[in-house]
Formats: structure tokens, C-alpha cells, sequence
């Protein structure tokens, strides 16, 4: 797929979009000739991307935290002023985990879900009325392998990407007449900083490269596969590397599943 052909001078707007995953779209992108809305707690980070981006003064940033959107229409209202319109939403916002279900607070359960899910489900709704005036439009999802099953260390951050996959198919289904689709990405061990900023059990930073994501596939191609996916309007994209055949494990045999994944190293 081209992406240049594809997201030339589409209005996209990306959460998450100061490190990791996040960074990368916003480079690939702006190569492909999109015009970007850069969003993420950091403002000084996302100012400093945009003067890497190509073509630097067609994106803006809007600085968003998504544990707190009591400004979100207004921001949206602003943004379609400015471009006219909003082709993508790229919902990629988001925080890791590194403790046990049973060490975990229901204070860090809540924010977690607060940022992961319930934040990232109110863009989607303040974007959806722009969508359906439109009569087209789309979303690219980022949950996680982790939103296909569990794993140690990741009981809220699990829960929450899997949440998403319900929401999105659901939402997807209801407003396919509408010209609107869903792609949901499913990455695996990916080489990013996320580990980095994941919560531990009392919501303190991890602060630690874990070497599975330090040995995990490039960024770069991550992204690469995920805006094939998006381009060509697939539904899932699952992307990694060995340790995706845990999806087909535990789809078409569970009792290995069960025997195998518990074993793995969860940093």
C-alpha cells in the first residue's frame, strides 16, 4: 500500500503522539503528506516534534490529557475551525502496568481505565458527530496482544485494552452505513519507552527498560505494518513477532496455552 498516495492531506489527529508508537505516526505521516494534530501530556515534546515533522507548519499541537477532558469540546471545535474537517482518529494515548492484580490499588485500577479506556472511548465520541456529518471517516485503535488475553503484571492494563475491542466492534457495526470504519491494532513486543512509563502498584513510574521491549521489533516497522492496515481498511491488525502465536494458542488450543504462556517472563 502507498502510504503517501493514501494520506495525502488527510486531517489526522494522533493522542499519544510525544514518544514510541505515537512519535513514529506522526513522522510516517508527515512524510506521507497528512496534516496532524499532535496530542499527549508533554508539550514541550509534541513542540519539538513538530519542528522534526516535514512540511512542520500544517500540524499543530494540542496538548490533552486524557485523565482529564473537561476542555475536549471546545479542543475539537477548535480543531475543526482550523482544518475544516478531521478524516483520522488515531486513539494511541495510553499507560502500561507492571504489578500483580492482588498489589495493584483500585487507585491505579481507576486511572488506568480512566486513560486507557474511558478517555480514549470520549474522543471518540466528541470525533464521531464530525464523522457522521461527513459520511466517512475513520478510527485507528491501538489496544495491545495484551487485549487479547492476560498476562502477568498486566490485570487492569489487560482489562482496559480489551475493553476497547468490545466498544470499537460495537461501534463499528453501528455506524458502518455511515461511511465510518474501524481498524484496531494489536501490538506485541515492540521496541518503545512504554515500560518505561508503566505504573506499578502504587502508581509510581516503572522507570525501567523491560528487555522485552527492548528487544522487541523496530518502531518503525510497527507503524509501517499498522498504516497498512489502516490504508487498506482491515479490521485487525496484529503486530510483533514469536509472541503472537499466543493468539492462536489460545484460540485453537487453550489447554497449551495454559500450559506454556504462564512460564513466560513478563519485563
Amino acid at each position: 500500500m502507498n502510504h503517501t498516495s493514501y494520506f495525502q492531506n488527510k486531517v489526522i489527529w494522533i493522542t499519544g503522539a510525544s514518544s514510541g508508537i505515537g512519535e513514529e505516526l506522526a513522522l510516517q505521516l508527515a512524510r506521507a503528506g497528512a496534516k496532524l494534530i499532535l496530542s499527549a501530556r508533554n508539550e514541550e515534546k509534541l513542540r519539538h516534534l513538530q519542528e522534526k515533522l516535514e512540511n512542520h507548519n500544517q500540524h499543530c499541537v494540542v496538548p490533552l490529557d486524557l485523565a482529564n477532558l473537561s476542555n475536549l469540546s471546545e479542543i475539537t471545535s477548535d480543531i475543526l475551525l482550523n482544518y475544516g474537517r478531521i478524516d483520522i482518529l488515531i486513539n494511541n494515548g495510553g499507560v502500561s502496568q507492571r504489578a500483580s492484580a492482588n498489589d495493584t490499588s483500585m487507585e491505579v485500577n481507576r486511572q488506568l481505565m480512566e486513560v486507557n479506556f474511558f478517555g480514549n472511548i470520549a474522543l471518540a465520541k466528541a470525533v464521531l458527530p464530525i464523522f457522521r456529518t461527513q459520511k466517512a471517516g475513520q478510527f485507528l485503535v491501538v489496544s495491545s496482544i495484551a487485549g487479547k488475553f492476560g498476562f502477568h503484571l498486566r490485570s487492569i492494563y489487560s482489562a482496559s485494552k480489551a475493553a476497547l475491542v468490545g466498544y470499537y466492534e460495537s461501534l463499528a457495526m453501528e455506524e458502518a452505513t455511515n461511511g465510518i470504519r474501524v481498524t484496531i491494532a494489536f501490538p506485541g513486543k515492540i521496541n518503545t519507552p512504554i515500560s518505561k512509563s508503566a505504573l506499578t502498584a502504587e502508581g509510581a513510574a516503572h522507570g525501567q527498560m523491560d528487555q522485552n521491549q527492548a528487544s522487541g521489533m523496530p518502531v518503525e516497522q510497527c507503524v509501517n505494518q499498522m498504516l497498512n492496515a489502516l490504508a487498506s481498511g482491515k479490521r485487525e491488525a496484529l503486530i510483533g513477532g514469536k509472541e503472537l502465536i499466543a493468539v492462536q494458542l489460545k484460540r485453537f488450543l487453550p489447554r497449551l496455552f495454559w500450559k506454556i504462556i504462564p512460564k513466560q517472563s513478563a519485563t
